[in-house]
């Protein structure tokens, strides 16, 4: 089979790979029908995250048809369309009890990590039958790749941890596809203000139509006065820090309220300083979280219905053969305005 490998740092590259196998009676073995490039992937391509070893293959969103199940799989057969979560969840281990998939003893976010991923025509999902979700059908499947891992991180990462709440003030610092989701998201809890801050004037206008009630360039002067002026001087209530780099996360801690929360959302591959001579006193909260994809159902039930429409954030559509090109165009989504980049096998 094709499948898109991590070769070192700043290579990725489509080679031949056999075509994976059952390892654990709980596996399934899918088939590939669409894909997706997630920032985590640009991350790995950097040398950011160093779990993931030379030679992996890629990629932890995707939808596609189960292929082959192994004897303890009970909730899923053969032939049946199936959403990929980006975490494996064996539901049974003490942090699984405790909603926390990402750091289950078996499983976690191990696709395109510590073992072979979605970027593939065929994939290995251990813990199937908590790890899969059926597809009805007649369903938007591109629309639920993007519930494979950007929405519920949106939601769980930066929503939900940072506590938006009817009326409470949010500001996002970066309009990325994560990013997006979680304004998206945040809007089911009715926040009074959302306001979006990118370099990237696409994407500032993109956030407009998608429910920021304001946007902000951070390179233009004034960027922190600004949110304060929409904000009765205060900042805001919940701060999402959805890029990753240590400025964002500065300009962070000088957004956040008093009483307000930070919530953590990028990935993160060097130190960033935490001002606690400005915040001792403020008690504000800083949170972190690897998406757990607990809300995933939910997430389901509203895509379904009609009341989310993820597939606003596809912005670009590759056939699997040209995968390469796909990773220069998310790689560079600034140039080629890019939200998600969905991949058709």
């Amino acid at each position: 089979m094709k499948a898109l490998i991590y070769r070192a740092v700043g290579d990725v590259k489509l080679e031949e790979r056999p075509k994976p196998k059952i390892a654990q009676p709980t596996d399934a073995i899918v088939k590939l029908t669409k894909s997706t490039i997630c920032g985590t992937d640009l991350h790995i391509r950097k040398g950011d995250v160093a779990t993931c070893k030379e030679g992996t293959i890629l990629g932890h969103e995707g939808v596609g048809i189960i292929d082959e199940i192994g004897n303890s799989v009970r909730g899923f057969k053969k032939g049946e369309h199936v959403l990929i979560s980006a975490i494996c969840s064996c539901a049974s281990c003490e942090y699984c009890r405790r909603g926390m998939y990402s750091h289950c003893t078996t499983g976690g976010w191990i696709l395109g990590n510590t073992i072979d991923g979605t970027q593939a025509e065929y994939v290995r999902i251990p813990h199937a039958d908590s790890s899969l979700y059926p597809i009805p059908a007649g369903a938007d499947e591109a629309a639920l790749v993007m519930l494979s891992d950007i929405f519920p991180t949106g939601l769980e990462c930066g929503v939900l941890n940072g506590k938006v709440e009817p009326g409470s003030t949010v500001v996002i610092v970066g309009a990325g596809p994560v990013g997006l989701a979680a304004m998206i998201t945040a809007q089911l809890y009715s926040p009074s203000v959302i306001i979006m801050i990118d370099m990237d004037h696409n994407r500032l206008k993109v956030a407009q139509t998608l429910g920021a009630t304001h946007t902000i360039d951070p390179s233009q002067p004034d960027a922190v006065r600004k949110v304060k002026a929409l904000t009765d001087g205060k900042g805001c209530d919940c701060v999402i820090e959805a890029v990753g780099v240590p400025q964002s996360f500065e300009l962070c801690q000088e957004l956040v309220a008093t009483g307000g929360v930070i919530a953590n959302v990028g990935v993160h591959g060097t130190k960033v300083d935490l001002h606690l001579e400005n915040l001792w006193g403020k008690n504000i909260a800083i949170t972190t979280r690897l998406v757990d994809t607990v809300t995933t159902p939910m997430l389901l039930k509203l895509a379904l219905s009609g009341k989310l429409d993820p597939s606003k954030l596809i912005t670009h559509k590759f056939a699997f053969k040209d995968m390469e090109k796909a990773y220069k165009t998310f790689g560079a989504a600034a140039e080629h305005a890019a939200l998600k980049v969905l991949i058709e096998f």
